[in-house]
């Protein structure tokens, strides 16, 4: 028999499908220590991602900060386990107080609304800025996604695999410089420059390669996935 859920019994299970998109209305969290760049990822524009509206993967085109996941899971890096609970349930950011299993009507409302940016958390200051200016320029997430997609469409053309190569070494460049100058852990790289390129192709029929201290890509139309 099927269990009529009308409230949240803080079971776990919606903690195990992607951390939320963060918003304006959720700064307070960030001033409060709540959340800390640790606990963040940015999804920049042109990037695939989840769509909860369209309940596909779509490339954004907009950015947006949310929690981060756990390793390479999907479990909310907030989520404690060993009680299926959210480690900060009384302070937790807006979807979460929105989401209702049972009726997914506010939640849905609010999606893609107000949303954070890099740019609305981080330091006017800090100089890690300056860095993620000339890593958006150079480094397109876009710009990179217009490249996958011409190459698929010409079978993997070897000056199209070229340039997707030069602009994925070059991002990892950028990364590897601000983490020896700025002394960054791996969760606030991924805040501050969001995922790296060569990790939006592992399931589009390109093959990624280290060689010679950089990588080279390889085109395997028979693991060519479209989104």
């Amino acid at each position: 028999m099927f269990k009529t859920i009308t409230h949240c019994e803080r079971c776990g299970t919606c903690c195990k499908k992607g951390g939320p998109a963060v918003h304006q209305q959720d700064k307070h969290l960030l001033l409060s220590g709540h959340l800390g760049y640790h606990n963040l990822i940015t999804i920049r524009k042109g990037e695939p991602a989840f769509s909860p509206v369209s309940g596909s993967i779509e490339c954004v085109n907009y950015e947006f900060v949310k929690i981060a996941g756990k390793g390479a899971g999907w479990n909310c890096c907030l989520l404690d386990e060993s009680g299926q609970s959210c480690t900060i349930y009384k302070n937790r950011p807006l979807e979460c107080r929105l989401l209702k299993c049972w009726d997914s009507a506010e939640l849905l409302d609010v999606i893609g609304k107000d949303t954070l940016t890099r740019f609305d958390i981080i330091n006017p200051d800090s100089p890690v800025l300056e860095q993620i200016l000339i890593h958006e320029d150079k480094c397109s997430a876009v710009t990179f996604e217009l490249l996958i997609s011409a190459c698929i469409n010409q079978a993997g053309k070897q000056d199209l695999l070229e340039e997707l190569a030069e602009i994925a070494n070059y991002d990892l460049l950028i990364r590897s410089r601000a983490v020896a100058e700025f002394s960054l852990t791996l969760p606030m790289e991924l805040f501050f420059f969001g995922r790296p390129l060569f990790k939006l192709l592992g399931s589009r029929g390109i093959t990624v390669q280290e060689h010679d201290g950089s990588i080279r890509l390889i085109y395997d139309a028979s693991g060519n996935t479209r989104l």
